[in-house]
């Protein structure tokens, strides 16, 4: 069996998403040297962070982290650029299993009840074929042993990309775009609401007010990258 993955590899070798450099046997997904570069942000451990304070104000969260720092040009944008729009659904994986290490290291993640993603419209889901961040959540569910509910939270409209919109473009983007499929579902649960990017946070802010159309609900918040 291994002869014949070696005779595989030499014709169709795995390379990194990043760099696309020859894999290692012992590397998957990146190479270790551009798992060294990656931006990481700490903000598991850290109380206050650059995320949790782009939401004062505005709603309240129990928690939040991003992994990466995501750079205009940088090898984070180039890794998720391949889950997105490469079909590289691996990455996924890769990053929710590296976070899903500092959420159980943290205590501040503790009594998290389930995992929801943030939904793609069902026009978006079938050109693409999947939503960017379902390996990523099941890749959290299964290390922290949480449940990942993917049709609980509803996209209802179609909203443009909003890579290139002002925060006040953003909100008024995603206002009432989603729905609380089945709101006694969540009562008395602590949420942990996932997506790929932070930017300015105005998805993740809409999702919270239709989430909390459930009873006695509390919300901390998990990203792939943060961008600055």
């Amino acid at each position: 069996m291994k002869l014949l993955r070696n005779i595989f590899n030499l014709f169709y070798p795995d390379i990194c998403l990043c760099c696309e450099k020859q894999l290692t046997d012992n590397e998957q997904t990146v190479c270790l040297t551009c798992r060294f570069d990656f931006p990481i942000t700490n903000f598991t451990s850290e109380k206050d962070n650059l995320v949790e304070k782009a939401f004062y104000g505005r709603i309240p969260i129990q928690s939040a982290t991003a992994l990466f720092y995501f750079l205009k040009k940088g090898k984070v944008q180039v890794l998720i650029h391949q889950l997105k729009y490469k079909g590289q659904q691996q990455v996924g994986t890769f990053i929710g299993n590296w976070l899903g290490d500092d959420l159980l290291q943290s205590n501040r993640f503790k009594n998290v009840d389930i995992i929801i993603p943030v939904p793609l419209h069902k026009n978006k889901l079938k050109t693409r074929g999947y939503n960017q961040v379902t390996t990523f959540g099941k890749a959290l569910s299964n290390k922290l042993n949480i449940p990942y509910a993917e049709n609980v939270l509803v996209r209802t409209s179609f909203t443009r990309t909003q890579t290139k919109k002002i925060r006040v473009d953003r909100w008024k983007n995603v206002q009432e775009i989603f729905k609380n499929s089945n709101p006694p579902a969540l009562d008395n649960k602590h949420i942990l609401l996932i997506d790929d990017i932070i930017t300015t946070g105005a998805t993740l802010e809409a999702c919270y007010f239709e989430l909390k159309k459930s009873k006695n609900i509390k919300i901390s918040i998990a990203c792939m990258a943060y961008t600055k």
